[in-house]
C-alpha cells in the first residue's frame, strides 16, 4: 500500500550499508525491480534511493573506510518513526540502551540517531521532516516486517515497551515462542510494529540484530533468482503455519535480509 505518513513507533525506513554500492544497486534492482536514484552527498559520494513504481522503498550507501575498519559488516538497518529524535535518544539511555550516534539533522529531510538496545541489537530512529520514510510497504517487492533476534527477550521487551510504548503479544508457532509488538492500545486494529524471538543454538556466533523482510509473490522463485545473482540462501524457503513462506538470504556483499510470501 502507498504511505503518506508513518505513526510514531512504527518502522518507517530501511537502509543498506554495503561494501560495494555499485554491486548492491545491480543486485537489488534485478531482484526486486527497484529503480535507482543517486542523490549526491559530497565529492564522489552518493546516497542511493531505491524506488518501486515511483515511490521510495529503501536506500543504500557505501560504508566508509572508517566503518569497515571498525568491523561494521554490510547490513540492513531499520528506522523507527519518532516525534523527537532527541527525546528518543534520552529515553534510550534511560532504558539502558546505548546511543551510538547523537541526534543530528540530515539536511532538511529529518533528524535521526542510531542506537543499540541492552541486548546488543542496533536500530535507528527517524524524526521526519521533508522525508517521511518509505512511500510504499506491504506490497510485493517492498518492506513488510522487522524482526528482532536476541538472546534475552525479557530484557529487550522491557526496553522497547519503555522507549517506544509498544505493546507485546506473546504467541507460539509450534515449539517456537514469538513476540509481536503493536502500537500501544491498537492491537485490535492490527497496528503491528514487528516481532521478536529467542535466537536458537544454531545461531551461535551471530550477534543480536534487527532483520528486515520484503514481501514477494513467490518465495521459491525469488530465492532462486537471488542465488543466480550471487546471493547465498541461508534459510531455504520454508513455511510458517498460518503466516506464509519465507527465506533468509545474504546478498553478494554479505548483508542479510528475508523475503516472505504472506498467506493472509
Amino acid at each position: 500500500m502507498q504511505v503518506s505518513k508513518h505513526d510514531p513507533g512504527m518502522f518507517c525506513w530501511v537502509e543498506l550499508g554495503t561494501t560495494d554500492q555499485a554491486g548492491a544497486k545491480k543486485f537489488y534492482s534485478e531482484l526486486f525491480g527497484w529503480m535507482i536514484n543517486d542523490v549526491p552527498m559530497g565529492p564522489d559520494s552518493f546516497y542511493t534511493m531505491l524506488q518501486l513504481n515511483g515511490r521510495e522503498v529503501a536506500a543504500l550507501y557505501q560504508l566508509s573506510a572508517e566503518q569497515t575498519q571498525q568491523g561494521i559488516p554490510p547490513n540492513w538497518l531499520p528506522y523507527v518513526c519518532v516525534e523527537s529524535a532527541d527525546d528518543a535518544a534520552n529515553a534510550i539511555k534511560t532504558a539502558g540502551g546505548t546511543v551510538m550516534m547523537d541526534p543530528f539533522d540530515v539536511f532538511d529531510v529529518g533528524r535521526m540517531t542510531v542506537a543499540q538496545d541492552p541486548t546488543g541489537a542496533t536500530f535507528a530512529v527517524w524524526q521526519p521532516r521533508a522525508h517521511i520514510g518509505v512511500g510504499v510497504k506491504n506490497e510485493n517487492n517492498s518492506y513488510c516486517w522487522a524482526e528482532l533476534g536476541t538472546r534475552d527477550t525479557a530484557r529487550a521487551e522491557a526496553f522497547y515497551t519503555r522507549v517506544f510504548d509498544w505493546e507485546p503479544q506473546h504467541k507460539e508457532f509450534g515449539p517456537m515462542k514469538y513476540t509481536e509488538f503493536y502500537l500501544k492500545g491498537r492491537v485490535a486494529e492490527g497496528a503491528a510494529v514487528g516481532g521478536m524471538f529467542t535466537m536458537p543454538s544454531e545461531m551461535e556466533g551471530i550477534p543480536p540484530h534487527w532483520a528486515v523482510y520484503f514481501a514477494t509473490d513467490d518465495c521459491d522463485a525469488r530465492a532462486e533468482k537471488a542465488k543466480s545473482l550471487g546471493a547465498n540462501v541461508i534459510v531455504p524457503p520454508q513455511d510458517i503455519p498460518g503466516v506464509g513462506r519465507f527465506s533468509t538470504i545474504a546478498d553478494p556483499q554479505g548483508a542479510v535480509f528475508s523475503i516472505i510470501k504472506l498467506s493472509y
